[in-house]
């Protein structure tokens, strides 16, 4: 394939994955939205709602799109959605709004993520795939940095954070027009995929375990970006402000998060998908416990660095041994595992927690519970094919 190892070609397609780190700006909205318009954790974390629901009412549509029309116009189209999207606050800022925005960006994010983890396979090799999605979980990882570190810079400015959409905006728009003027050789389309055909792939074992896995693998990300600042706050008496705690976040749960996805990716250039995948998933169950049982701010945030590095490269391996397991099935699978990103509405569920306990802390109790299942996941994903 001409385009393999091009630099021309890759460099878009990566800062793809930094578009796609826009959907974490959830978190930060949830905790800014909560303060802004007096909410309950309930109520904001709706929001999840409105932005997750789509990567199941899309994800297999979004596939069968992709098929047609090919990877590359699917990205574009995601970028527009997501334009439209991180404009609506800038013009319009009440609680109903912000719904609407969400559902775009929900929209936008959904078929990115369909079409994007494929797009990678068209421009490097099968050998470096998984080291190049794991790369772009860096990048990616940048993107979701940035976020609440630009609304807390502007929260404390004359502007408002409100305004970190239309920076996210101006810049999907710049990734838009790069990869548009692109040249990307694609595989040729095949256009007899449908609902029936990608669903059926949960009948191989392998793919259901691993659909799973992405439904709680986003499920605990989503849930631990919106408890965590909440969490800071119930827990540590010197922090009582949202932009603090939700800095505090991004210091340590997504800092930590690009730097384990960069070293990542050149770790397993070298090393078994199936080892790193175990001593990374039993990090995360490490970190959690630990987190369960802190009170101070000291320990929380070294649960956090721990959550974060396990979690880093997590969400590539599975997508990346579901697309070497049928690799002809590489849209469909995609599509099949992005319904799985839907998990995100876990979120709406941890505040319904929380606020029916009193506390952050039932969240996350829930979420060691369901980080459970990733552990099991070690003996199938160690398994032979």
């Amino acid at each position: 394939m001409q385009n393999k190892h091009s630099l021309t070609a890759v460099l878009p397609v990566m800062f793809g994955f930094f578009i796609m780190g826009v959907v974490d700006l959830i978190g930060t909205a949830i905790n800014y939205v909560k303060v802004d318009f007096s909410l309950n954790d309930t109520t904001a974390n709706l929001l999840s709602l409105s932005c997750f629901l789509w990567f199941l009412i899309l994800s297999i549509p979004t596939g069968i799109l992709m098929n047609r029309r090919g990877r590359k116009n699917t990205v574009l189209i995601s970028f527009l959605f997501t334009v439209v999207g991180m404009m609506i606050p800038f013009f319009v800022y009440n609680y109903g709004m912000i719904i609407v925005a969400f559902i775009f960006i929900g929209i936008g994010n959904t078929i990115l993520q369909v079409a994007l983890n494929p797009l990678v396979t068209n421009v490097v090799s099968k050998e470096k795939q998984t080291g190049t999605l794991t790369l772009g979980q860096f990048v990616k990882a940048i993107s979701s940095w940035l976020g609440p570190n630009v609304a807390a810079w502007l929260a404390g400015t004359t502007l408002g954070w409100i305004y970190v959409f239309p920076v996210f905006g101006a810049v999907t728009l710049l990734a838009c027009v790069w990869l548009w003027v692109t040249r990307i050789h694609e595989t040729e389309k095949n256009i007899t995929a449908s609902f029936g055909a990608t669903f059926a792939l949960l009948k191989d074992k392998r793919i259901r375990v691993f659909f799973i896995g992405i439904l709680v693998l986003v499920g605990v990300d989503v849930g631990m970006n919106a408890t965590l600042p909440k969490y800071l706050i119930e827990k540590c008496d010197v922090i009582n402000d949202i932009s603090q705690a939700d800095q505090l976040k991004s210091y340590y749960y997504f800092i930590v998060r690009a730097v384990g996805a960069f070293l990542g990716g050149i770790i397993l250039m070298k090393v078994s998908e199936r080892v790193f995948y175990t001593v990374s998933a039993l990090l995360v169950l490490a970190g959690l416990i630990l987190m369960l049982f802190s009170s101070s701010q000291v320990s929380i945030l070294a649960a956090t660095v721990i959550i974060a590095l396990g979690y880093s490269n997590l969400f590539a391996i599975i997508f990346s041994l579901a697309l070497k397991h049928l690799p002809k099935k590489a849209n469909e699978i995609s599509s099949l595992l992005i319904v799985g990103v839907s998990g995100g509405v876990i979120a709406t569920f941890l505040g319904v927690v929380s606020d029916a306990f009193g506390t952050q802390w039932a969240a996350i109790a829930i979420i060691v519970v369901i980080w459970l299942y990733m552990v099991w996941l070690i003996k199938p994903i160690s398994a032979n094919k």
